[in-house]
This record gives structure tokens, sequence and C-alpha cells, in this order.
């Protein structure tokens, strides 16, 4: 039973990357596989699709940068190529796919950054095995013209760059229509104090993570406890009569979750911090209350998270504002998707025998 035990707990380690999404919803858009420019160094306006990039140098993606004439080179680096959006998926779940990065990587599109791997120095902590996908908010996108890619790349040693996968925009043909996309920076901090729930709350010395994703890969290695997130948005007047839900995706391990200071919802029990069970796997959809949201200015979203082993923090999308029907679907067809797998872990771990 102990070999057994030890080999389920292995499972459900790993259970966040076997319980996403069937390969079936996901289908590629735009192919980046193919030359983008290049360039070391490391300045931060590069990430500005109105800097000119016709001097860089040009490099294969995918590729380690050492075959591609940087032999010995480690330090810092920038990759940049531009597409066009088809117009079919402008209204589409969209998710910019880098693949596998050495060591550390942020990633901005048309200027705006959606989200990161690894921490760079002087913090320094590498994500050479990870492959990077961030969602991609449908606000910082162009349906007329070129957008821009900018990946700013940390390597350490050894072999370096864009290592390895499919690099493109991909469409997650599953996901829900959002009347609010609330995918990318989020503030964020470590530690507990309720009152980071309220408005009066300035987080410009707080961090920024990108949301979705594990807050460990994020600059916050090996953390379990409590954290808060927050961001702002605008809701639109033409959806004063509609019946909204705020979708947080699916959270490592509890949650609460406060908009413009009031709690809408909760799973799990934050206030003992006991974790039962599979809490981790659950699709959070908290109904918006009548008069909470302010049509005429900007609402606050604030999220207190407790993660008690592993990986933590607001892990998997969709994330945003989103309509009552659409949300009690997707809830649906995200708890048979996690069942399915979380009752073969079970069936096997606890049954009879040896």
């Amino acid at each position: 039973m102990m070999i057994r035990l030890i080999l389920g707990l292995l499972l459900i380690s790993s259970a966040q990357v076997l319980a996403q999404p069937s390969d079936d919803a996901w289908t590629r858009v735009v192919d980046l596989r193919g030359t983008w420019h290049f360039q070391l160094g490391d300045d931060l306006d590069w990430a500005d699709p109105k800097v000119s990039d016709k001097a860089w140098d040009t490099i294969f993606v995918p590729s380690r940068w050492e075959e591609e004439g940087y032999w010995g080179y480690d330090g810092f680096a920038w990759y940049r190529a531009r597409f066009q959006l088809p117009g079919e998926a402008a209204h589409q779940a969209l998710y910019l796919d880098v693949g596998r990065i050495d060591d550390v990587n942020a990633v901005y599109v048309n200027g705006h950054f959606i989200g990161s791997t690894g921490s760079f120095p002087p913090e320094f902590k590498t994500a050479y095995h990870a492959f990077s996908r961030y969602r991609v908010p449908s606000r910082f996108l162009r349906r007329e013209g070129y957008n821009v890619v900018a990946v700013r790349v940390f390597d350490t040693g050894g072999e370096g760059g864009i290592l390895e996968g499919r690099p493109g925009l991909y469409a997650n043909l599953a996901e829900p229509a959002l009347a609010v996309d609330l995918a990318g920076p989020w503030h964020f901090r470590t530690g507990d104090r309720m009152a980071w729930r309220t408005d009066a709350v300035d987080p410009k010395h707080w961090g920024v993570v990108t949301v979705p994703g594990r807050w460990e890969i994020q600059g916050y290695p090996e953390y379990d406890g409590v954290a808060w997130y927050r961001t702002t948005f605008i809701v639109s007047d033409a959806l004063r009569d509609e019946d909204l839900v705020v979708l947080l995706g699916k959270i490592d391990d509890l949650d609460e979750a406060y908009l413009n200071g009031v709690l809408i919802g909760a799973t799990g029990r934050m206030d003992t911090q006991e974790v039962e069970g599979w809490e981790w796997q659950t699709v959070r959809s908290y109904p918006i209350p009548d008069g909470l949201l302010r049509f005429d200015g900007e609402n606050v979203l604030a999220v207190r998270v407790y993660d008690g082993l592993i990986d933590g923090g607001i892990f998997e999308g969709p994330v945003g504002i989103t309509y009552l029907g659409e949300a009690e679907q997707w809830q649906q067809r995200s708890s048979e998707e996690s069942r399915t797998f979380l009752d073969l872990v079970f069936d096997w771990l606890f049954k009879d025998g040896p």
C-alpha cells in the first residue's frame, strides 16, 4: 500500500497537466515556426512594437541559439515576430505558445506583457524544463494589420533560447464566451490581510503575475500559504440587464473572491485552511449579486488564495466575466473531464489488494 500511495502522490502532482483540456479542443490559428528577428543584449524598449528591428539578426525558431551562430553565448537576448490575426479567430479564446525556453522568458504582444516563466536576475530561477503557453487577452490584439510578439530570454549556461515546441497562436474552442476577459497581468502579494480586499488598497508596490498561471514559475518557487490577487476592470452598460458570473478557472487549493470589497464566492474552508481533497480541480464560478457591479466606473476583483502543497494559485482559465448560461455549461464540462481522471486515480490508489 505504501508503494501505491507514493505512486499515487506522484500522479496527483502531475494531474494538472494530465487533466488539461483534450487536444481536440485546441486548434492552431497562426503558425510561428520559422524565421524571427533576434538581438543579443537587453532593453525593455524592445517590447514596444514601434521600435524597429530591421537591423537585428535573424534566427530560426525553435532551435538552440548555439546552433544558429551564437556558440558559447550566455546572457540576455530578444526574439521578435509578426503575425496577422485571422478574422475567424477574433472572438476565440487565444493562447500564445512559445515552446520550451532555456532558462527564463517574458513574453509581450503589441507591447503588453502576457506572461513569464522562471525568474530573471538578480533573483534568478531557471525554468528550462517548462513549456510556456500564455493566454492572450483579446484587448491586446489588433484585428487589422500586424501584431508583434516579443520574447525576452535569459540563459545562464549550456544551451539557450527557444529550444523546442510548436510555436504559434492557438484557439481553445471549448472555452466559453467572455463578456470581460480578465486574463493577463494581475497584482499579487504573499501574506494575508483582509484589508487587501477593499478599494482603499494601492497595489503599486505589489508584484505582478500572469493569470492564469502557477505562481511557482513566476518568481514564487516553493511558496505555500496565503496570497492575494487583485485586478480592475470596466463593464459596459450594455450588460446591465444580464445575469453575469465571475469565472476564475481552477485554483490550487482554496479561495475567497471579493468584488468591490464584497465576498461573492468561496471554495473550501479558508478559515481553517484545511484541504479536504480535490478543491484544486473545482471550477470557480461565482454569480454576481444584483447592484454590486459599477457600470459607471472601475470595479475591483480581489482573490484570496491558500495553497497547502506543490503548485499554487489561479493556474487554469478561463478567467473573466461571462453569462450565466455559458458558465453553467463550462462548469459541467470541466467537472466531467476532471472527474474522469481523478476517479481513475482514486480507484487505483484505494482499491483492495497489495
